[in-house]
């Protein structure tokens, strides 16, 4: 089902549009980016966007980024917008197959790692952020129990963590489908099947998406935690923990909660002009934007996801809490966009169907 679209301006007019007049009339002062609902950043941040190039930015929230990229397809060739934000690596090959994009090569390009440029030939996409999706753990339960937290996948299997674990449906929930392609890239075609099996046999339980495991059901949540939520095993982000203590009142000195880094899957995000965008140089000037200093720093505290520029300066509590995930599970986008559906629905079988 489509989502509602809510349409926000978030930075006021600044000066004249450096964009040259078309054919049809004057250049457009506002530049137009559709992203999904998640998208967030600080109204300084981009008021700074409008200074520096005179152009204001209307976002067009349009539901999760599956249904984001969807409305966009169904428009291909006249967009409702200029810019793209919010496709991933596990949807990029099915924007691309369906040519939504046009290429641009954004300024700044070559401070962004190589290995985050999934269309490096052509460009149609930028990489903007990263995220990694991963079992986080309640330090205080293991602590309490004189229990070791599990390490690896395999680990989770194991009895001793029998009806630990809360993750989310792979066919409703991001953080899911990502758990869902970490152990597709673990243990191949052959034996991601199996390894669910044993998981499922272990007790691993499946709630709809994120919010209902992690505020819910996990016994390491600070925000909205029921008192009967008794999972301290959770599919969530290497970025919780920091996030933890961002929010939290008083600030503990250590983060309540770890991760798992060896469960992790990576996310690459991604923004792209739109083909057809009726701001072309408004378009252009954003995605140079987007990878600019200011929204690169900005991203942590907003959106919870790391810069992809390298280099950039995280916020102290990322710095001190988060994460890092030397070596994520990644799958080819090309391969997850050939095999998504039949996994979800094979998963589905597996897991969720009685």
């Amino acid at each position: 089902m489509a989502a509602a679209l809510g349409v926000t301006t978030l930075a006021a007019c600044g000066g004249k549009s450096p964009g040259d007049k078309k054919a049809d009339g004057p250049a457009s002062k506002t530049v137009t980016l559709v992203s999904h609902d998640s998208f967030a950043v600080s109204d300084s941040v981009l008021k700074e966007f409008t200074k520096q190039t005179g152009y204001t930015v209307k976002v067009l929230n349009s539901g999760d980024a599956g249904s984001a990229l969807n409305q966009e397809i169904l428009t291909k060739g006249s967009p409702r917008g200029d810019v793209f934000f919010g496709v991933d690596n596990t949807l990029l090959s099915r924007a691309l197959d369906n040519g939504i994009f046009t290429s641009y090569e954004a300024k700044g390009l070559d401070n962004v790692p190589a290995d985050l440029q999934l269309d490096k030939g052509e460009h149609r996409v930028t990489p903007v952020d990263t995220g990694d999706i991963c079992v986080n753990y309640d330090k205080k339960y293991f602590a309490d129990k004189k229990l070791a937290p599990p390490k690896t996948l395999d680990d989770l299997t194991k009895p001793a963590y029998k009806n630990l674990l809360v993750t989310e449906n792979a066919a409703t929930s991001s953080p899911g489908l990502g758990f869902l392609l970490a152990t597709a890239g673990k243990y191949g075609d052959d034996g991601w099947q199996g390894y669910w099996q044993k998981l499922k046999d272990n007790g691993a339980k499946v709630v709809d998406g994120w919010e209902q495991a992690y505020n819910d059901e996990f016994s390491g949540s600070a925000g909205g935690k029921k008192a009967n939520a008794d999972r301290p095993l959770v599919v969530s982000y290497a970025s919780s923990p920091p996030v933890e203590v961002q929010f939290a009142e008083p600030r503990p000195a250590e983060a309540p909660t770890g991760v798992l880094t060896d469960t992790c899957f990576r996310q690459i995000e991604f923004a792209g002009l739109l083909d057809g965008a009726k701001n072309e140089a408004g378009a252009k000037a954003l995605l140079d934007f987007l990878i600019g200093k200011q929204f690169q720093e900005d991203l942590p505290l907003k959106m919870f996801v790391n810069p992809a520029v390298k280099g950039t300066k995280l916020p102290e509590v990322y710095e001190k809490f988060g994460a890092k995930v030397a070596a994520p599970v990644t799958v080819d986008p090309k391969k997850i966009s050939e095999n998504r559906e039949k996994w979800v629905k094979e998963w589905s079988s597996l897991v969720v169907k009685k």
